[in-house]
């Protein structure tokens, strides 16, 4: 079983082979060079873990390697051997970035934990970074499914603000993918490999909400036995994601917004200042400017959460998209649940394009995996879903008011819909509707709107 490549640099031949031998008893795979020049052309096309080289090389030190080998993969480990009694050699090295050094006559002894170390610290590091790339590629904007103009609106004003570390405040209905927009403005962001630290507000009483944001020294109050970090010092450097921020009481809000002002808070029972570098994305399902005027949030806290606003836009609003948000959720339940499904029935698209999806995303990605789980055969069919579903139709009887069906009213509403999705910008919003910007002016003035 091979544990790792491992490169040895050496001229003296003897010395590479028993090295080679002694390492190759370990379950190492170990490759050999006598000078730099050969050295570098395995470091070139070889992926490799670790690397022991001499610090006197035929054709320059090894010491001097030490920054292109780094350069080349920053988490390969270097391990020098230096002359007997030269200590100079080994500090510097080390300062260049070498993981340790070793005497020569001492290598018998030492070699082996010193390389098992430098080993288990390479492979770490290398996994590390591959997660930390498949977390980028899941939370890639190009991974967020839909084509209508809407939602691409979204994700373009979402990858420009996420170069900046500009507060965003993100607003649409529970399920419509608000945390996923915020998980892809942080893995696009020069913060992307510090922490994304996301908490629900509306999860929390004042007193445990003021807890889990700001942390408490031991003894503050009854039952506070040890210090507690809070999330803003678990995020720091990274992003805070404050989801349902409308939900967060008055009174604390003036405390997030003194951190959002200065970087830094009090903890509760602590009489230092707790400094910290965070970027905050801030989301809400409730109109926070209506929450304004019913004295329910801070104007000034709004203003610093705003700094950029994304209003993602409702499935009923984006239906085009609901074809391909099926065979999405179905290919991912078809293999996560082992289902041998090859195909879907035009009438089961039919039947929830009709719907207007209360829950959005969320409902329809539920609905995908109930009916993978209910199907036995390799088509996904309409009978597999809710009855409720089945049965759904437009209620057009004297409890509604017939008034919300007439031509000139619907259109009107659609028209404030796509207002409120582009903050009022009229030119944006006539370009989405596909009519001119004089046709869109006229028609507000004749329903009454500024």
């Amino acid at each position: 079983m091979n544990k790792g490549t491992i490169l040895i640099i050496d001229d003296e031949e003897d010395l590479r082979k028993l090295l080679t031998k002694l390492l190759a008893l370990e379950g190492h795979r170990i490759l050999e060079a006598g000078d730099v020049k050969s050295a570098q052309e395995i470091l070139n096309k070889e992926d490799l873990q670790v690397v022991i080289t001499d610090v006197k090389l035929p054709d320059a030190s090894g010491i001097d390697l030490i920054p292109r080998i780094k350069a080349l993969d920053p988490f390969t480990e270097i391990i020098v051997l230096t002359a007997y009694g030269n200590i100079h050699d080994g500090v510097r090295a080390i300062k260049e970035g070498a993981f340790d050094y070793i005497t020569k006559g001492d290598e018998d002894n030492k070699i082996v934990p010193i390389v098992e170390r430098a080993m288990e610290k390479a492979q770490m590091q290398q996994r590390i970074e591959q997660l930390e790339k498949k977390v980028e590629e899941k939370f890639n904007f190009e991974n967020i499914t839909g084509d209508s103009i809407i939602l691409k609106e979204a994700i373009d004003i979402a990858k420009k603000v996420a170069e900046t570390d500009a507060a965003v405040l993100i607003q649409g209905e529970t399920g419509t993918g608000k945390e996923l927009f915020a998980q892809s403005i942080h893995y696009s962001s020069n913060r992307k490999s510090k922490p994304f630290v996301a908490i629900n507000c509306s999860s929390f009483t004042k007193e445990l909400l003021e807890s889990e944001l700001f942390g408490y020294k031991a003894g503050a109050f009854t039952g506070a036995n040890k210090n507690k970090k809070g999330l803003f010092e678990e995020a720091n450097y990274g992003t805070m994601f404050l989801d349902e921020i409308g939900e967060i009481e008055i009174s604390l809000q003036a405390k997030l917004l003194r951190v959002l002002e200065t970087n830094s808070f009090i903890k509760s029972g602590d009489t230092k200042t707790t400094h910290v570098d965070v970027r905050i994305i801030s989301a809400s399902n409730r109109n926070l400017e209506e929450e304004i005027e019913n004295g329910n949030f801070r104007p000034d806290l709004y203003y610093r959460i705003s700094v950029m606003k994304i209003n993602l836009p409702s499935l009923r609003d984006r239906k085009e998209d609901i074809p391909v948000l099926i065979h999405e959720f179905t290919k991912f339940y078809r293999e996560k649940l082992n289902r041998n499904i090859k195909e879907i029935e035009p009438g089961f698209i039919q039947k929830l394009e009709a719907y207007n999806f209360p829950g959005n995303i969320r409902e329809l990605r539920n609905l995908v995996e109930r009916a993978v789980i209910l199907t036995s055969g390799y088509t996904l069919k309409e009978d597999v879903l809710p009855t409720e579903l089945l049965l759904n139709k437009p209620d057009i009887s004297a409890s509604s008011s017939k008034e919300n069906y007439r031509l000139d009213n619907l259109e009107k509403e659609h028209i404030i819909k796509t207002l409120r999705l582009v903050d009022g910008n009229k030119t944006k919003a006539a370009e989405m509707l596909g009519i001119g910007l004089t046709t869109l002016y006229r028609k507000l003035q004749s329903y009454g709107i500024e």
